[in-house]
């Protein structure tokens, strides 16, 4: 009878993946068994593998170029990092060995900026496309930025003010600054509100620039932005805003010949489903296509193709591990295993956003299973997990007494440091985990890093004032 958790999973899934093998009933994450991890480190636990950052970055590079060829598309593509996703060191350090651009979300983003120059990790020549809502003191760090020689900074403008309060504050620059504007895209139907809160109107750009910008001896108009929230996917309504938006860049380039390049911002997904099917090859160079198709039937030279990948970047290089450290039999069909931390504190998306993530057993996998319920240790009635991306149920090894059971929450590398607060004041005061680096050496042999200990209460009493 196959009632084994490796039978469940070999029934379901095509396994072993790519990133994901078992042996003698245990896990290996990129050939990294997470057993030995778990022993030195215990749980719960961060974990950051570094090469999976700069492979993501390849492979990107790899779709967009080979795409181009496919298409004889005439414009290029540049890969940026979008810093929000992950902010940390040791990841902007390995993004970075890859020949990358990055995107700016705030005023001291360009801090950091600054912080890597001064590390002798980036150069001037960079190109830094400067995102989001501005206030006085990000426009002021974006122009102190160019002053110092970023000539390929290129601020985009979200809204009209925005480009009055960077017009007061740039003092006659010696080379033109280069500057971009964001389109406001129109919503998927079931979303809240029909068009994104960033941005200037579809019909309102031609007229902006022709009104504001150009002219003006200090702005060279380089750039347009589109991005939408639910990113890039097979979907009429994507094609539709895609189109929108390459009939506004054309409409601007036959108004202002130095625009030449195209801003399609993130959205790649990452793979959170063992099940996961995204045809990443057709999507870049159905993408390519259709912009070298409208602008050849408007006579327009295609633009340059940036994007901003941020979790398509960094999400597939984290996990998080925790063992289970009881079980409770709540009524006839719902039985708990409660985690050594919390959901809301070390994976928030699971608990603000419903989303999903891989979650696998580390060990037992040649145990019987059963459908169970997770919980987390705050008082919190919203921290559980209960539902895995391809099926509305979670099945996992039934307790053993001889050893616990371990369980990781795989690709979750992007944003959930910094949603959960890291460093701070913890739901509940339940402390930030363990976090470790993997890396592997010139022998392809992987390395660990301790990169923070567990929070102690001492941090977070002096938070507190105490």
């Amino acid at each position: 009878m196959k009632n084994k958790y490796i039978d469940l999973i070999d029934q379901t899934f095509e396994f072993p993946q790519d990133e994901f093998r078992t042996e003698d009933g245990e896990l290996y994450f990129h050939e990294i068994p997470l057993m030995e991890v778990i022993k030195q480190y215990g749980t719960p636990l961060k974990i950051t593998y570094l090469p999976k950052i700069s492979s993501q970055i390849q492979r990107a590079k790899r779709l967009f170029n080979v795409a181009i060829a496919k298409t004889d598309y005439r414009g290029t593509y540049n890969y940026c990092y979008c810093t929000k996703s992950s902010h940390f060191s040791f990841v902007m350090e390995e993004a970075l060995k890859n020949d990358i651009n990055l995107e700016t979300s705030s005023a001291f983003d360009i801090n950091l900026i600054q912080e890597l120059y001064s590390a002798g990790k980036i150069d001037k020549n960079i190109f830094i496309v400067s995102n989001g809502f501005k206030r006085q003191q990000y426009i002021d760090n974006i122009c102190d930025l160019y002053s110092d020689g970023f000539h390929n900074i290129v601020p985009i403008i979200d809204n009209k003010h925005e480009m009055f309060m960077l017009d007061d504050t740039l003092e006659n620059p010696e080379v033109p600054m280069k500057i971009g504007i964001r389109i406001a895209s129109e919503e998927e139907p079931k979303f809240d509100f029909y068009t994104s809160r960033l941005g200037i109107r579809y019909h309102d750009i031609v007229s902006f620039y022709e009104e504001v910008i150009k002219g003006n001896p200090k702005y060279t108009f380089k750039m347009l932005h589109f991005f939408i929230n639910t990113g890039i996917r097979d979907t009429a309504y994507y094609w539709n805003e895609l189109a929108k938006c390459v009939n506004v860049y054309c409409d601007l380039k036959q108004v202002c010949p130095e625009l030449d390049s195209l801003n399609i911002g993130g959205g790649f997904p990452i793979k959170n489903s063992l099940a996961a099917n995204y045809d990443y090859e057709y999507m870049a160079e159905e993408i390519l296509a259709q912009i070298k198709n409208i602008c050849g039937t408007r006579g327009v030279e295609e633009p340059n193709i940036f994007t901003e990948f941020g979790s398509f970047t960094v999400g597939e290089s984290g996990a998080t591990l925790y063992s289970i450290l009881d079980q409770k039999q709540q009524n006839d069909r719902e039985l708990w295993y409660m985690i050594d931390s919390s959901f809301i504190t070390t994976l928030p998306d699971t608990w603000g956003i419903n989303q999903r993530f891989i979650m696998l057993p580390i060990n037992h996998w040649d145990c019987e299973y059963q459908r169970v319920f997770l919980g987390g240790l705050t008082c919190d009635s919203e921290d559980y997990y209960n539902a895995d991306s391809h099926a509305n149920a979670i099945f996992l090894p039934k307790l053993q007494k001889d050893e616990p059971l371990y369980i990781g929450f795989f690709h979750t590398g992007a944003y959930q440091e910094s949603l959960g607060g890291y460093g701070g004041i913890q739901h509940c005061l339940i402390p930030a985990p363990k976090h470790i680096i993997i890396d592997k050496d010139e022998n392809g042999d992987y390395t660990t890093k301790l990169f923070a200990k567990e929070q102690s209460h001492k941090s977070m009493l002096k938070i507190l004032g105490y």
